[in-house]
């Protein structure tokens, strides 16, 4: 059963709006949704919640120490009420997604998000739940910094909110255990608009073979 919930995020209000603070979002989401107020907590570099889910107790966390050095407030944090990896979650922005797009899976690489790697690093594992938040990808390498922090135009933002809804909606069902049907309900977008039907003239019963489509140059 999960004990551990993690926004990742930076702090200040300069970036509060920022693509890359969309696991601060989905956080703040689920801190309303339980009940819970997350105050800052020196000892754990971040900003920390508490309930109690089933019984058991369960954290909430965002760490305040930027981006890049996120796994020192995770892993502090894990240590000391001895939380393993797998009893984790790590809800974080992701540049390979559309916004909109939320899916969740369990261990696997950081692909180059600092907040990942450096929990990567502090916890010496990878086996952590990650709900991976899409936001779009600038199409070139070079822009990625720029893109993940600025702000999403309000098309993009509805997007990324919707999926928080979803994902935030399943969360009872993961951490019931039932990660099928939670898998389910996270990773379902609206389908893609069905094409129109063709005009009945283009529907030929000639024999006669159709000219070629002009090339686009």
């Amino acid at each position: 059963m999960l004990k551990l919930l993690v926004g990742l995020g930076n702090p200040g209000p300069e970036y509060e709006d920022t693509r890359h603070n969309a696991g601060w979002w989905w956080i703040d989401r689920v801190a309303s949704d339980l009940g819970v107020t997350l105050r800052p907590e020196r000892a754990y570099f971040g900003l920390l919640g508490r309930t109690s889910v089933g019984g058991q107790p369960l954290w909430l966390l965002k760490p305040t120490t930027f981006m890049n050095r996120s796994g020192q407030a995770v892993a502090t944090l894990a240590r000391f009420f001895k939380i393993a990896p797998a009893e984790m979650l790590v809800a974080h922005d992701e540049l390979d997604l559309p916004p909109g797009d939320a899916r969740l899976k369990r261990g696997g690489g950081h692909a180059g998000h600092n907040g990942l790697r450096d929990i990567h690093a502090q916890l010496g594992s990878a086996d952590y739940w990650r709900l991976r938040l899409g936001i779009g990808h600038p199409g070139v390498k070079h822009e990625v910094v720029h893109w993940v922090l600025r702000s999403p135009p309000a098309s993009e933002r509805a997007a990324i909110e919707a999926a928080i809804d979803r994902s935030a909606r399943a969360l009872p069902l993961l951490l019931a255990g039932d990660v099928a049907r939670a898998t389910a309900a996270i990773h379902t977008t609206q389908p893609a608009r069905p094409k129109p039907p063709r005009p009945a003239a283009a529907a030929s019963t000639s024999a006669s073979p159709s000219p070629p489509a002009p090339e686009s140059e």
